[in-house]
């Protein structure tokens, strides 16, 4: 039966983030749990009732419904939602906490209880999200979405993937992470095309026809489930680079060639290829219809660095310094070409302190912090090395206040409780001292030629 005091909250529904749950139009299915139409509205209504008067809501992301329920009702409720990874370590999850200043945090959430949606917040420049991410140095920053960037990147999405109603997404994908969250838990709940969330891992699903993942995902993929790809429509990669081989693999048992877009928690989405065209593992495409990219020399280093404006890009960082130029654009860091097509090439980044695992960016500077929060390290170094599963793995290099006095097992066990678990070091070794140029500054080009005890 229709929820009665859905008509007036529907009134605005097509000026909001999320129009599809507003109207009735959204289906969520995770594992045996699945909402759907008004029981779903009523659930996120329910929320939205919990959290009314909050400003900013932290939300325990697990890899479950209830997550996309509480984030949506908080949406709903006109407030900020700050996902926080439930495995993130206790430090990690109180600078969140303190930084973004939440005013209450919530974990799972009844999926059995309703209530009716408020009036739909309209998207405007109101924060929709506050998304933590790391930098080359410190703790991670906030980074500010609107409701606008959001709503504005989603739409271009739609266009560019002919992404509508009538598509199942698929896909695994953290919830706390920009790519789970607002293209695979957001983007369902605006065009209005069910989501199947496969937690565990990317699963093939019945009806599949849009599957996102990041290259560990489609690396690992077995055999016989890039085959039950095959009636897809679209398989979407993204958060790091797909290598030659597995784009080839995928293309040869599954018949796509995936899909590998340009995206950073900062600006969303900003490249594509075309849905037409064809595609490799190393080119991202061109800009988004409305996205502007600019290639800036980088001195004397014969790069370019891309620099983006448009109407997806973030507020700026809470509380931090101006993100963008006088011309409003945002310098991303990363080095890139165009080719002789107009698609974008990444060439990595402009620093080796930004380290991309597994789909995710990691901060060599909070790992050496964290490592030299144990009294046994005296200097610790962080980068990341070539790694055909991972993209790039997480590397350290540690000198001891003295041989012998702790072992790798317990530098583990010592970040296991600061860091969340990609973001520890796939390898730790003991050496003797760091390299060093003239003015005894680290230089990480040269720690991959330190010989030493390799754990």
């Amino acid at each position: 039966m229709s929820d009665p005091n859905r008509a007036e909250a529907t009134a605005s529904a097509r000026d909001s983030l999320l129009p599809a749950l507003y109207e009735g139009r959204a289906a969520l299915r995770c594992g045996t749990q699945s909402l759907q139409g008004d029981e779903l509205a009523g659930a996120v209504g329910a929320v939205a009732a919990r959290v009314a008067g909050a400003r900013r809501v932290a939300v325990e992301a697990g890899p479950e419904l209830s997550t996309l329920v509480a984030v949506a009702g908080v949406l709903a409720a006109g407030a900020a939602a700050v996902p926080v990874n439930p495995d993130a370590g206790e430090e990690e999850k109180r600078h969140l906490l303190s930084d973004s200043k939440a005013d209450l945090v919530i974990g799972q959430v009844d999926l059995a209880a309703r209530g009716p949606l408020p009036a739909a917040p309209a998207a405007d420049e109101d924060p929709a999200l506050i998304l933590y991410t790391s930098g080359s140095t410190g703790p991670p920053k906030g980074v500010v979405l609107s409701r606008r960037a959001v709503a504005a990147n989603l739409d271009m999405l739609g266009d560019a993937w002919e992404w509508n109603p009538s598509d199942v997404l698929v896909h695994s994908l953290p919830f706390f992470h920009v790519h789970g969250l607002v293209f695979g838990g957001l983007g369902p709940l605006r065009i209005g095309s069910p989501l199947h969330y496969s937690p565990g891992g990317l699963r093939p699903q019945q009806g599949g026809s849009l599957y996102f993942a990041v290259p560990t995902m489609w690396t690992l993929s077995s055999d016989e489930h890039l085959r039950a790809l095959k009636g897809a429509r679209l398989l979407v990669s993204g958060a790091a680079a797909l290598s030659a081989e597995a784009f080839a693999r995928i293309e040869a048992l599954s018949g796509h060639q995936v899909l590998n877009r340009y995206a950073m928690t900062e600006t969303l989405v900003v490249t594509s290829p075309p849905l037409g065209a064809r595609r490799s593992a190393e080119a991202v495409g061109p800009p988004l219809p409305g996205v502007q990219i600019d290639l800036r020399e980088v001195q004397d280093s014969g790069f370019q660095e891309i620099h983006v404006r448009g109407p997806q890009l973030f507020s700026g960082y809470l509380d931090g310094p101006p993100a963008f130029d006088a011309g409003g654009w945002f310098a991303t860091g990363d080095l890139g070409r165009f080719d002789d097509s107009g698609s974008l090439r990444l060439l990595g980044r402009r620093s080796t302190d930004l380290i991309k695992t597994s789909g995710f960016r990691v901060g060599a500077g909070e790992v050496e912090a964290a490592l030299l929060a144990h009294p046994a390290v005296a200097e610790a170094a962080v980068t990341g090395l070539p790694d055909e599963v991972l993209g790039e793995r997480v590397a350290a290099w540690v000198v001891l206040t003295e041989p012998g006095s702790t072992e790798v097992r317990a530098l583990r066990r010592h970040l296991a409780g600061l860091l969340t678990d990609y973001k520890r070091p796939a390898e730790i070794r003991l050496v003797a001292a760091l390299p060093r140029n003239g003015l005894g500054k680290v230089q990480k080009r040269l720690l991959s030629t330190q010989d030493g005890d390799v754990r």
